[in-house]
């Protein structure tokens, strides 16, 4: 019995630091947007999975199979692409989700990335919310700087916010 004992104290002694090393957590960003223009017109903007130009982030969107879940893309940005794959598209409820299927994390520093976009209408106005959860670029423990979880955050925030901004003033200028 005492030696039962001492098993489970060493044991519960070594749950702390196992709970430690368990790796990289999954991060969560959502970035939104108020556009003084009805929902119906950002969706028509938005709502095409295979045309990114409203972003004005990425220089060039090539895809195949439409709006229909499986479709595919590839974005390209200056330090590479990313492939992405649509999984779900609701245009009644104008919103789509999608996953990251391949993306050098020095281009993204991003692994397992899924993400969303909602258009939301408000009378008048409507608005944008894009949430995305991802783990950082490096896995491992200890990850180095530009691969962390504070990178990975940044650099999808930045995303976000830069294409809706430019979204907003697109729409808002009659574009």
């Amino acid at each position: 019995m005492l030696k039962k004992l001492a098993l489970i104290i060493a044991v519960a002694g070594l749950l702390p630091a196992a709970a430690l090393a368990h790796g990289p957590s999954r991060q969560k960003v959502k970035e939104e947007i108020e556009i003084n223009v009805p929902a119906a017109k950002v969706w028509a903007v938005v709502g095409n999975f295979q045309d990114m130009g409203w972003t004005g982030v990425f220089t060039k969107t090539e895809g195949t199979g439409g709006n229909e879940a499986g479709a595919t893309r590839v974005l390209t940005l200056p330090t590479g692409t990313i492939d992405e794959k649509l999984n779900k598209y609701n245009a009644e409820s104008m919103m789509y989700a999608y996953e990251i299927t391949n993306v050098d994390i020095k281009v993204v520093p991003v692994t397992n990335y899924s993400s969303s976009i909602t258009v939301t209408a408000d009378g008048d106005k409507s608005k944008v919310e894009w949430k995305g959860a991802f783990y950082r670029g490096y896995t491992l423990n200890d990850p180095p700087p530009e691969f962390n979880d504070e990178a990975a955050v940044k650099a999808v925030e930045g995303l976000y916010k830069t294409a809706l901004d430019n979204l907003k003033k697109k729409l808002e200028a009659g574009g």
